[in-house]
Parts: structure tokens; sequence; C-alpha cells
């Protein structure tokens, strides 16, 4: 049984995992079951890789109360996969095809992809044409995977100069931080941006997905960091100040942000 430390907590926490495999509409979806002593409560989140359960562990857990979870998990699942079915798309093989118009939140591309005899994939963007061209025989896992990291990088390129337009803009109405140092679009699935000591700002490309007004309020939280280097009062006053709507594009993240991927 592995011991982990929380993050602002003096206790550590035990925990058991079991890895397991559930059937929602059809489609068989990854599952981390998480067994923590100290946990009062259970939670339900869509992780990367697998949608992840945590429940209290107790030594002598009754048959009755892990129906009871388990049934818990079953119904909120379906309902968040009822309510956003592309939910799915996060755990099963997304298809890409050539003549594809795969849009990004409001601009389209259109995919051209080829098969060659070649041991590693390749891609060029003109415009609005992304041409990419891969090994043939790839599994389609691996074709997937493979094309979806290409893509996040191409897409995040040409999207980059407006994002930086945008730092800027609304550092000018609202900061007025004279030192940015840089700003950066990468893949990112822990966080939705990050603002260092040495005046980087980092979003994640997932926000490209996003509306606008949200990724603002990204763009704003990480700006505002540069003043407070915490989440305190003084912190979400900057922030407000900037954006009096902010808790809406913040609400509109924790519902949806798993949605937002390449």
């Amino acid at each position: 049984m592995p011991i982990i430390k929380r993050k602002g907590r003096k206790r550590v926490l035990k925990q058991r995992l079991q890895t397991r495999e559930i059937e929602i509409n059809g489609f068989k979806l990854p599952v981390k079951y998480y067994q923590e002593l100290g946990r009062s409560s259970i939670r339900l989140t869509f992780g990367k890789d697998a949608i992840i359960f945590r429940v209290p562990l107790e030594t002598s857990i009754s048959e009755k109360t892990e129906k009871e979870y388990w049934d818990w998990f079953f119904e909120n699942v379906q309902s968040k996969i009822d309510k956003h079915p592309s939910l799915v798309n996060m755990y099963i093989n997304k298809e890409y095809y050539d003549g594809q118009e795969y849009k990004v939140g409001d601009k389209s591309y259109f995919l051209e992809i080829k098969e060659a005899k070649r041991k590693t994939l390749s891609a060029k963007a003109a415009g609005e044409i992304i041409t990419i061209t891969i090994p043939k025989d790839l599994n389609p896992e691996v074709r997937s995977k493979s094309i979806k990291a290409i893509l996040s990088r191409i897409v995040a390129k040409d999207m980059k100069p407006e994002i930086i337009r945008r730092v800027k803009e609304l550092n000018y109405l609202h900061f007025k931080i004279p030192d940015i140092n840089n700003v950066a679009l990468k893949y990112n699935t822990s966080n939705w941006g990050s603002c260092s000591t040495n005046g980087n700002i980092n979003l994640s490309s997932r926000l490209l997905f996003a509306p606008q007004a949200v990724i603002d309020y990204v763009i704003i939280h990480e700006l505002a960091h540069f003043f407070e280097r915490n989440h305190s009062t003084r912190f979400w006053k900057r922030v407000r100040d900037a954006m009096p709507e902010y808790k809406l594009h913040e609400k509109w993240l924790k519902e949806n942000g798993e949605l937002c991927d390449f």
C-alpha cells in the first residue's frame, strides 16, 4: 500500500488503487479506483487516461456500502456522458481522416492525411490546410496518438500570435505589467496556465477549444499572479476588478474542460 502526501496537509494518506473497466453506451472505459484512508467523501473525476473514482478506505467496508459507491459512480458517469457525449473520446482512439474539417474554437482546418513507406510522421501547414504524412500499417492507437500530438503543435504555433496579442491587450487594459518575458502555448493537461517568477506566462493549448471569454479569464488569472503569487483575497480582487464575471468562466472550465482537447 503506497503512502502519499497531500500538499498543505501534515497527515499522510494510505491509498489502494485498482484498475477496472466499465461499459457505458457500448463503450468500454478505463477506471482507476482509489480507496484512501482519511477521505470522508466520494469523488468522481474524468482524468487524462481514465475515469478516477475516490472513496474512503475502511478496514471493514460492507458489501452494501461498496455497492452504494458503485451505484452512485455508474449513475453519475452515465449522467455526465449523456450531457457531454464526446467525453468518451478521451478514452477511445480518436479518428482523423483525409478531407476532415477539424475545428478548434471558431477556426476550421482541413486535414490531408497521406500514408507512405517511412518510419516517422511528418506534417506541414499552409493556411487552413494541414498535411500529415504517416507511416503505413500503424496500429490505430499509435496512429491516433501520433496525429493528435502533431496537430496540437501545429495548431498552437498557428494561433500563438493571436494569443500573444490578447495577452498584451488585456495587460494594457487592466494591469500595465512592464516585464512580461515570454508567452508559451503548449499542450498541458495538469493546468490551464501558469506564471513563473521570471515573467513567463504558460498557457495550455487545450484552451484554444474554449470560448474567447474563458481564454481571457485564464490570461487575466495568470496576469494577476504577477502581483500576488498565491490565491489570496487580494489576488481574487485583482481578477474580479479586471473581470467581474470571472466565476462564470471558471465554472465553464470545471464543467466543460475535459472536452477541450485535440
